[in-house]
């Protein structure tokens, strides 16, 4: 077997893994970067990200005259995520990240060249306001895409010197290690099986979560919590969780939160699939009436996007068939319509901003039309009888009933029947509360009958549940050191992003602020990085 020796070892090219060893480059470590994907794939599910980041108290906010604090911040993340009190390293982190989050995410971003888009979102509000209680979202120009591309550029210079070895297409099947200690790590070349041997005092794990596995994401699922029947894949398939319980048997390292997840409530199937299963997250339009497999509308509660996204899968998964449906019309589509990543959203990933503001002011033409062509789940019919027979033909049943989707139509366009005064109902008001805010404005229509003349044609899309990130992974502590089941570090290993749970195993509790994560991989990566180099804590 291959023998290299190395001062640090990570395992897992995404953003973790990239930062993680930039930074140790830049301190004069020698690095071994194993990733499992092909070099073009290099940055994981990072590079095909929309790119929101929850960011706390930056410029960008104080221009918008946004009053946050990371007191404010810190307040709004326990109690949306329900944090247990008791879990000492998610609230040590969730309390890191809200304080850092500006110097050590927005502020080094920003000398690294990566810049964000003028305009700060406000997502998560919470059902009943206990979510984000101020906009933080802010959103990368170029996507996240962009921001890993310049990782990445930085990695290379940073290894300039001749200290970093890349494997690609090498996965990690066992740590080396003798008393608790690791000093390095197996890895496999999966084209040809050949193993070599990565010699290293430090071995960082930054493989991703479990939802890339539809097997961990069920043998994990909360039992007192409904699970569909089928699910999109939206994460990353060697996200599989294989790592974890190699830590967990062999060093008696403790994975906890595994049943939290961060998944979406409406995705449809890739057209052209990168893996099997491989689904898109819609960013679902909040003027669209979310219906159930009969055509009957979600309720009595209404399903409106932007407040709770975990409250949303737990609807969704409860319905008796695992898909849903959304009702809109064409006016609604072309400007509410988004589909989450930086594959769908080219001018804001292309940095085109003439044309990115043409589409965000006349509509989004392209992107509906692209759908309506390739995607054979975005149904559009000029009438709704019409559009009932489609419906059917898709799931091979006679679940829609053409005269209950026309009733169920006609009794939210009835709200509209006596003017504005006597609107009565609860997505109406929501969408009124979003457009509140100037950003959620130019994306949200005013509201308006479904069948208003002139708004078509109509549109159906099948929707399902979709498995994204992980909000548990192996317990850390502040430096991003793995620890055993009494709760002590093991020797030389460290862990970040999302094989972290994003911190400590789980900070972002139940449900995240939304943004959290590729803030995350880059807080818990730089800590790592900086206990590794310089032995201190954050």
């Amino acid at each position: 077997m291959q023998s290299q020796p190395h001062d640090v070892v990570v395992v897992g090219g995404g953003l973790a893994g990239i930062v993680t060893a930039l930074e140790c480059l830049r301190a004069g470590q020698s690095v071994a970067l194993v990733d499992r994907d092909s070099p073009e794939r290099l940055g994981g599910l990072a590079l095909w990200a929309f790119g929101g980041m929850a960011l706390v108290g930056t410029p960008l906010q104080a221009r918008m005259k946004i009053p946050d604090t990371p007191e404010r911040a810190l307040r709004d993340w326990l109690r949306f995520g329900e944090l247990d009190p008791a879990d000492t390293y998610p609230q040590q982190w969730a309390r890191y990240y809200v304080e850092h989050s500006r110097g050590e995410v927005y502020d080094w971003l920003l000398q690294e060249g990566v810049k964000f888009m003028p305009a700060v979102n406000w997502v998560e509000r919470g059902m009943h306001g206990d979510g984000n209680s101020v906009p933080r979202y802010h959103i990368v120009w170029g996507t996240s895409r962009e921001l890993t591309r310049r990782m990445v550029a930085a990695l290379r210079e940073a290894a300039s010197t001749g200290r970093l070895t890349l494997l690609h297409r090498h996965r990690v099947t066992a740590l080396e290690h003798r008393a608790g200690q690791v000093s390095g790590a197996v890895a496999v070349n999966e084209a040809t099986g050949a193993e070599v041997r990565l010699a290293a005092p430090v071995v960082v794990l930054a493989m991703g979560g479990i939802n890339g596995s539809h097997a961990e994401v069920r043998a994990h699922w909360p039992q007192d919590r409904p699970c569909p029947s089928a699910m999109l894949n939206g994460a990353h398939p060697y996200a599989d969780g294989q790592m974890h319980h190699w830590v967990a048997d062999a060093l008696d390292g403790r994975i906890t939160h595994a049943g939290e997840m961060w998944n979406y409530a409406a995705g449809f199937p890739h057209p052209f699939p990168h893996f099997e299963g491989h689904g898109l997250s819609t960013i679902p339009c909040k003027s669209a009436l979310w219906l159930d497999h009969r055509g009957e509308r979600i309720g009595p509660e209404p399903l409106v996007t932007g407040f709770d996204t975990h409250w949303l899968c737990q609807r969704v998964a409860a319905q008796e068939k695992p898909w849903t449906w959304h009702l809109l019309n064409w006016r609604i589509a072309i400007k509410e319509f988004a589909i989450s990543g930086a594959e769908h959203n080219q001018r804001i990933r292309d940095m085109q901003f003439p044309a990115f503001l043409k589409e965000t002011l006349l509509g989004n033409h392209r992107l509906v039309r692209q759908m309506q062509s390739e995607s054979r789940h975005f149904l559009v019919d000029d009438t709704l009888a019409g559009l009932a027979a489609k419906m059917n033909t898709l799931t091979c049943s006679r679940d829609i009933d053409p005269g209950v989707l026309q009733a169920t139509a006609d009794r939210f366009d009835a709200n509209f029947a006596n003017g504005s005064k006597l609107h009565n109902d609860d997505q109406i008001r929501r969408i009124l509360h979003a457009r509140q805010w100037g950003p959620d404005k130019l994306r949200t229509c005013a509201p308006a009958p479904l069948q208003k003349p002139g708004t078509g044609p109509f549109i159906a899309i099948q929707m399902q549940l979709i498995t994204r990130k992980s909000l548990g992974g192996l317990q850390t502590d502040l430096q991003s050191r793995v620890l055993d089941g009494a709760g002590q570090p093991i020797g030389g290993l460290y862990c970040v992003g999302e094989a972290a749970g994003f911190g400590g195993g789980g900070a972002s509790g139940k449900r995240s602020l939304e943004g959290t994560f590729l803030p995350g991989c880059i807080l818990t990566a730089r800590a790592a990085a900086r206990s590794i180099t310089t032995g201190r804590a954050p």
